[in-house]
C-alpha cells in the first residue's frame, strides 16, 4: 500500500471506529493479533481488546469525538495527532459519571503490513483528562 492508502485507512479506522462505534471496520482494516503497546490494563489481547477500549469509551463519553490535527506517514507507519472531546456520562476507568466535559490530546502511531494495522503506541493526557473530571486536583499557581 502507497503511504497515502495508509493514511487513508489509519483516518477510517480512527473516525469509524471510535467516533461512531463502528467496530466492523476494526475487523476490516486491523490485525485480529494486533498488537497495542498502550493498551490499558484488564483488555483482552489484540483487536478484541482494542473494540473493549471503544465499547468501554463510549460508554463513558457516548459523544465522544476524535478530530485529526495532523497526520504524518512514511513507510508502513502512520502518526495522528487528535484531540478527542466528549462528555462524561457513563463510568469510566472505574469513575461514575460527573456529566463533566472533557477535552484529551493524543498521540498515535500505527504499523501497517499486508493491508491491516498491526502494531499501535500511543500517548494521551490521561492526567489532564482526570483532572478535567475532577478526580485529581489540579495544582495550584505557584504564590507570587
Amino acid at each position: 500500500m502507497s503511504v497515502e492508502e495508509n493514511k487513508i485507512m489509519h483516518r477510517r479506522f480512527t473516525l469509524e471506529s471510535l467516533n461512531h462505534g463502528n467496530l466492523a471496520v476494526a475487523d476490516e482494516l486491523a490485525a485480529a493479533d494486533l498488537v497495542d503497546h498502550n493498551a490499558p490494563p484488564g483488555l483482552a489481547p489484540g483487536l478484541a481488546g482494542f473494540k473493549q477500549f471503544v465499547t468501554r469509551l463510549r460508554a463513558g463519553f457516548p459523544d465522544v469525538a476524535f478530530t485529526i490535527e495532523d497526520e504524518i506517514a512514511e513507510g508502513d507507519k502512520v502518526v495522528v495527532r487528535t484531540t478527542m472531546r466528549g462528555t462524561h456520562t457513563g463510568e469510566f476507568l472505574g469513575i461514575p459519571p460527573t456529566g463533566r466535559k472533557v477535552t484529551m490530546g493524543t498521540v498515535d502511531i500505527v504499523r501497517i503490513a499486508n493491508g491491516k494495522i498491526v502494531e499501535h503506541w500511543g500517548q494521551q493526557d490521561t492526567l489532564g483528562m482526570l483532572q478535567q473530571l475532577g478526580v485529581i486536583p489540579m495544582p495550584e499557581a505557584p504564590a507570587r
